[in-house]
């Protein structure tokens, strides 16, 4: 049986050396037993924990295809994919937040496109936007949203998006927003760990303009690369994982409407690897 494992391992290590861009989908975390025994106390903690446990399953099972290596690798567990069918579509909300681990805009549709195809839905009801973080003492400005604001709006505009959110945005930002936006923001995330408290002008502006104020407990950085290299290491051992980069997380819940439950939530993760 360890040879076997040992196997497979090597065919896994040999993908993930040729490959250039890795795709990964956790799966419905309600449904997966593994990773429920554990409460993980953060966001950041529950992603690393996801990425691990879908590598370390995928790279047990996984075959080397009969003809050449693929340059995308889908990494995914079959049995635990959240597709929506036809007929429960009206009944489902299904909620993204999209963190951007860079600065490339472009990014965003490509984000959006694997959200749809893997939950095998024409639309999303809601994304909201988590920007990439800034260097030490630099603030968010509306120039730093602008891009990421266009390519939202574009996909709202070919129905892709039904409604875009923000995050971490002050009242000032969100004014500033929302007076320079043509698609306008529906939502706007707040962290509770840096006020226990709603700012009032931040709760009276979001009022007048019918804009949806919500809480999260998400950190500026949700995973480092460090982070996503450590998990990739454990999984295939003796990888060069040096040269891959996070590119996005899309984390998504698909929540039955009738009845407020979450039916189904994961993450989508998207990797690159430079050149050496």
């Amino acid at each position: 049986m360890e040879s076997q494992n040992t196997a497979v391992n090597v065919n896994a290590k040999m993908l993930l050396n040729h490959a250039k861009t890795l795709r990964l989908h956790t799966g419905n975390l309600v449904n997966r037993s593994r990773l429920k025994k554990k409460c993980p106390s953060s966001p950041s903690e529950e992603l690393q924990d996801c990425i691990r446990a879908t590598l370390s399953e995928w790279s047990s099972t996984t075959q080397l295809p009969v003809e050449e290596l693929p340059v995308t690798l889908d990494c995914s567990i079959p049995q635990a994919t959240d597709a929506i069918t036809p007929e429960e579509r009206e009944e489902l909300k299904v909620s993204v937040k999209l963190f951007l681990c860079e600065a490339d805009e472009s990014s965003i549709r490509d984000a959006v496109e694997m959200a749809c195809q893997t939950l095998a839905v024409c639309q999303l009801d809601s994304v909201i936007i988590a920007p990439p973080g800034l260097p030490e003492g630099d603030s968010q400005t509306l120039a730093h949203l602008q891009p990421a604001w266009e390519k939202l709006e574009a996909l709202v505009r070919c129905q892709k998006i039904a409604a875009i959110g923000t995050s971490d945005l002050d009242k000032d930002l969100l004014e500033q927003l929302y007076n320079w936006a043509e698609v306008k923001p529906s939502s706007n995330q707040v962290n509770l760990a840096s006020c226990c408290v709603m700012p009032p002008d931040l709760t009276a502006f979001a009022k007048e303009f019918d804009i949806q104020l919500l809480t999260h407990n998400d950190p500026k950085e949700l995973m480092s690369a460090a982070t996503f290299q450590e998990a990739l290491q454990e999984s295939t051992q003796d990888l060069n994982v040096a040269n891959w980069r996070l590119e996005w997380v899309l984390r998504y819940s698909i929540i039955v409407k009738s009845r407020g439950i979450i039916k189904a939530k994961g993450y989508l993760v998207h990797a690159r690897k430079d050149s050496p």
